[in-house]
């Protein structure tokens, strides 16, 4: 996938949470239709098989609950892309990326080889399978791990045993930890912690630009990689370092490049990777100098830096901002009016028309395990449509994201997004407000949501909180219900099973307690009111496009007769 990657150190957020987010881009001319759902234990396969490389996987027969936002139509497999799991384990997977010629000469990429010809015949060739793939990380990862490094683990060792068939970035975090993992070649890999403070602004392009690997095979604490690849770069003579150490025996730099070593360098980059990573971090370091001759970093430079401490905390809107962004305020955005027509077609933005999702992953230290973990999700072009927040640790999500099928409705935020969007673009300027209200009243109403369930929820636990409001609720000591939510939002609503005797049933079907199922019972309840109030708002926003724009039309004439 065509993606963009903004990964942030719970020290560089403003709430202390961790946060890792990613645009869902489909290739050029494609559009992937999107669904939120949540699985549950008993849906999740005990034996895998990929739909895209064929490769057949036992898995663990303990997964947990976890909720996800794959494609909704079949034929490319699950395609999970991002997701939070009920331990509060976050995964977006993936960042599409390249590596150069030298290592896939020395790690072929294993791809799906298709049976030739008939059983029987003296030229028959039985399939061979491929590896695993963007289709398949989350489902075998997510669901079987307890933390982002055992994620990177258990990612690492069945890239090793499996091999993949593409060049990927992954990102795992959990409440104290967020780590990117890069595949190098069809069985290789590093991964880096991101550091507390700092950010890391990744394109579609391998990343990681200074590597450890005495921490890799020491302590680990913010390097791991593939168990041989210290003999896989000195076998393949892929070190382009001057400097050398000693490590496990083998002489080698004690750190290195990776961008150097397996990436690429290519005026391709310069259209469409490069660029995106000037505009991140241009705007999360707003003081330096970015624009004139003598900036240290322009949009085609080939070192800027894989992750920086940010000149202020990053909140929830700035990565909403840049994730939808296209450019502002330079000669580069295709809809601004600075520079020329050649140059507002430049670059390729990071909000760009064949975004299926953006889902925004916050896991925040300040809140209970049971709704410690918010997934912010907007459908569709970035700049048309809305981050809103929603509760993950759930068994169902809420039909207006949930049920989006092949067919174009408005009952789906999917395909009325879309519409939005292909609605206001010819008119971008006479929109724009609208958009902005839309924005500013779904984001403002989501943080209030957010704040007034939570209150209700620690509340009726009895939990702290180390923000402002900690003690407020519904009282302390007993189990969260369905009515602590109706209170604090005074609303009631149909779309969530709250059925006792079928709860039970589960229950006993899924070991679920019934505290837990308590728990998600209301945390359902919560996000249907709030995809309630989306579909409201983004049904008001469809009426007004529609109306400027529709005065905008090429056959438009004011003269009329009444």
């Amino acid at each position: 996938m065509s993606c963009t990657t903004l990964l942030v150190g719970k020290s560089a957020t403003i709430d202390g949470s961790t946060m890792i987010a990613r645009n869902d881009d489909s290739g050029s001319g494609r559009y992937d239709p999107k669904r939120f759902i949540a699985v549950n234990p008993c849906d999740q396969p005990r034996h895998y098989r990929s739909e895209l490389s064929h490769v057949s996987i036992d898995l663990p027969d303990d997964p947990c609950r976890y909720s996800i936002v794959p494609n909704a139509l079949p034929g490319r497999g699950i395609l999970a892309e991002c997701g939070i799991s009920e331990r509060n384990i976050a995964m977006s997977a993936t960042e599409t990326i390249a590596v150069n010629e030298r290592v896939l000469g020395a790690d072929p990429m294993v791809e799906l080889q298709p049976a030739h010809g008939n059983p029987g015949d003296d030229d028959y060739r039985p399939e061979i399978p491929g590896g695993i793939g963007e289709e398949d990380f989350i489902t075998l990862v997510l669901p079987y791990v307890h933390s982002a490094r055992e994620g990177v683990r258990r990612l690492g060792e069945l890239l090793e045993r499996f091999g993949t068939y593409e060049a990927n970035g992954i990102a795992i975090s959990d409440v104290d930890d967020v780590w990117y993992v890069e595949t190098i070649g069809g069985h290789h890999w590093i991964a880096k912690r991101v550091p507390d403070d700092c950010y890391a602004a990744i394109p579609n392009q391998l990343g990681l630009d200074d590597f450890d690997i005495e921490d890799a095979f020491g302590d680990a604490r913010n390097h791991m990689c593939s168990a041989d690849l210290v003999e896989f770069i000195r076998e393949n003579h892929l070190d382009r370092g001057m400097g050398n150490g000693v490590v496990n025996g083998v002489r080698f730099a004690e750190k290195f490049n990776p961008r150097t070593l397996f990436g690429t360098r290519t005026t391709k980059d310069h259209i469409y990777n490069t660029p995106r990573a000037w505009y991140m971090e241009r705007y999360l370091n707003p003081s330096e100098d970015w624009d004139s001759p003598a900036a240290r970093y322009t949009p085609i430079s080939d070192d800027i830096p894989w992750c920086r401490r940010p000149e202020n905390r990053v909140t929830v809107e700035d990565v909403a901002f840049l994730m939808a962004s296209h450019f502002e305020d330079t000669p580069y955005d295709p809809y601004g009016t600075r520079g020329t027509d050649e140059t507002r077609r430049r670059y390729r933005p990071i909000g760009i028309n064949r975004t299926g999702q953006m889902g925004l992953l916050q896991i925040r230290p300040y809140e209970p395990e049971s709704n410690r973990s918010v997934m912010w999700l907007q459908y569709g072009s970035g700049p048309f449509t809305t981050l809103t927040p929603f509760y993950t640790n759930v068994r169902d999500t809420p039909a207006y994201l949930r049920d989006t099928g092949a067919e174009v409705s408005t009952d789906s935020f999917y395909w009325t997004s879309r519409i939005i969007a292909a609605l206001a673009d010819p008119h971008y300027v006479s929109n724009s407000n609208a958009i902005e209200h839309y924005r500013e009243n779904v984001m403002s109403h989501g943080h209030a949501h957010i704040a007034r369930v939570d209150a209700a929820l620690r509340g009726a636990t009895g939990a702290g909180a180390g923000v402002a409001g900690a003690g407020a609720g519904t009282g302390a000591g007993h189990a969260v219900s369905c009515a602590d939510i109706e209170d604090v939002e005074g609303i009631k609503h149909n779309g969530v099973r709250m059925d006792a005797a079928v709860g039970a049933a589960d229950d006993a079907a899924s070991g679920e307690s019934a505290d837990c199922r308590t728990a998600c019972d209301a945390l359902e309840q919560a996000n249907q009111q709030m995809a309630d109030y989306l579909r409201s708002q983004t049904q008001e926003l469809l009426s007004k496009v529609l109306y400027t724009s529709s005065n905008l039309m090429r056959n438009a004439f004011a003269m009329s007769d009444r």
